[in-house]
C-alpha cells in the first residue's frame, strides 16, 4: 500500500498555490492536504479549506482569523486555525508534514522555508526570493538536515530534469559533473518588441498581460522588466552550485523550451512543455515518479517554430543588475 504524503501549501490562494491544489486533488490515493496558509484572501482560504479539508490553516493575525470565521459555514467542522509567523514556521516543521510547497511571495517566505529545511522536509521551492536573500544560509540548512529541495520555478525545474541522474536533490557543493553551462530561457514578456521610446508610457495592466503565462501581479511585473530573470540567475547559482558566469539567459518568446543544460561534449538537453505551472508542480510532488498534472497534449507540429536570441540589456536594464560583468559585456544593445 502506498504511503500518503501529507502536504503543507504555503501561499495557497496565489497562482502557484491554486495550481498545487489542482494537482493534489488528482491524486488523493498518494497526496493529502495537511495545512494551508494565506495572508489576505480569507474567503478564498475558507473555500479551499472546505474543498480540501486540511487539518490546519494558518493566518497572519487575529483580524484575519476573524475574517476566516466570518465566512465559514455554520455547522461545518472547523480546521485548527493557527495565527502568526511563528505558527507558520512551527507547522511546516511538525512530524505530520512530509512535503512543503513554498509559494509565499517575496522575502516573507524565507522564515518558513528555513524552518522546513532545518526540519529535513521535502521542499518544493517556488519562492526564489528565499535563495536570493539568504542562499548560503538556506543551502547550508538543507545540507545539514538532509532535506530535499526541488525547484518549482519552470526554468529551474527544467534544469533539474536535464541534469545527470534527474538532478541533484538537496544542496550540491559543486556543479554536476560534465555540465558546461546552464541556459535559462525567458519569454521577454509583454514588452519584448515595444519601441524603447514608448516604454515610459506603459501601464501596470499592460505589464501584467503576459503573452504566455497567467501569474500573480508581482511576478507578472517582474517578468515584464526581466528583473525576475535576474533573480532566477542568482537562484540557479545557489540551487545547482554553478558559477554565475556559466549561467546564460536566452530569450525564447514561445515559452516552450523551459530551460537547457549544456554538457562538456557539446550536447544540449532541453525540457519542453506547455506554459502551465502544474507540470513542474506535479514533477516535484511525484518525484522520482511521474504523475498526472492535468496538462494536455502539446502539438509541436502546429507550433511550427522555436526562436532564440540574446537579451537586450538596454531594453531590460534590470536583468543586467544580476549578471557578472563578463556576461553583460557579451550581450548586444539595441541599435
Amino acid at each position: 500500500m502506498m504511503n500518503i504524503q501529507r502536504v503543507c501549501v504555503l501561499g495557497s490562494t496565489g497562482s502557484i498555490g491554486k495550481s498545487t491544489l489542482d494537482v493534489l486533488a488528482r491524486h488523493p490515493e498518494r497526496l493529502q492536504v495537511h495545512a494551508l496558509s494565506a495572508h489576505t484572501r480569507m474567503e478564498a482560504l475558507a473555500q479551499q479549506a472546505l474543498a480540501h479539508q486540511p487539518a490546519i490553516v494558518v493566518v497572519p493575525d487575529t483580524a484575519a482569523r476573524q475574517r476566516f470565521l466570518d465566512v465559514w459555514p455554520a455547522g461545518v467542522e472547523l480546521p485548527e486555525i493557527r495565527v502568526g509567523a511563528k505558527a507558520l514556521c512551527d507547522t511546516v516543521a511538525e512530524t505530520e508534514v512530509d512535503v512543503v510547497m513554498a509559494a509565499i511571495v517575496g522575502a516573507a517566505g524565507l522564515p518558513s522555508v528555513l524552518s522546513a529545511a532545518r526540519a529535513g522536509k521535502r521542499i518544493l521551492l517556488a519562492n526564489k526570493e528565499a535563495l536570493v536573500a539568504a542562499g548560503s544560509l538556506l543551502m547550508r540548512a538543507v545540507r545539514e538536515s538532509g532535506a530535499e529541495l526541488l525547484p518549482v520555478d519552470s526554468e529551474h525545474n527544467a534544469i533539474f530534469q536535464c541534469l545527470p541522474a534527474s538532478g541533484q536533490l538537496g544542496a550540491p557543493t559543486g556543479p554536476a559533473r560534465g555540465v558546461r553551462r546552464l541556459l535559462l530561457t525567458a519569454s521577454g514578456g509583454p514588452f519584448l518588441t515595444t519601441p524603447l521610446d514608448t516604454l515610459d508610457t506603459v501601464t501596470p495592466a499592460q505589464a501584467c498581460a503576459h503573452p504566455n503565462w497567467r501569474m500573480g501581479r508581482k511576478i507578472s511585473v517582474d517578468s515584464a522588466t526581466m528583473v525576475n530573470k535576474g533573480l532566477e540567475v542568482i537562484e540557479a547559482h545557489w540551487l545547482f552550485a554553478m558559477p554565475q558566469e556559466r549561467i546564460q539567459v536566452v530569450i525564447h518568446p514561445q515559452s516552450v523550451v523551459h530551460s537547457m543544460v549544456e554538457y562538456e561534449d557539446g550536447s544540449i538537453l532541453a525540457q519542453l512543455g506547455q506554459p502551465d505551472m502544474r507540470t513542474p508542480i506535479a514533477h516535484g510532488l511525484g518525484f522520482p515518479e511521474r504523475i498526472a498534472s492535468g496538462v494536455g497534449l502539446m502539438d509541436l507540429a502546429q507550433m511550427g517554430r522555436l526562436d532564440f536570441h540574446a537579451p537586450d540589456l538596454q531594453r531590460f536594464p534590470c536583468l543586467a543588475l544580476a549578471l557578472p560583468p563578463c556576461a553583460r559585456a557579451s550581450m548586444p544593445a539595441s541599435p
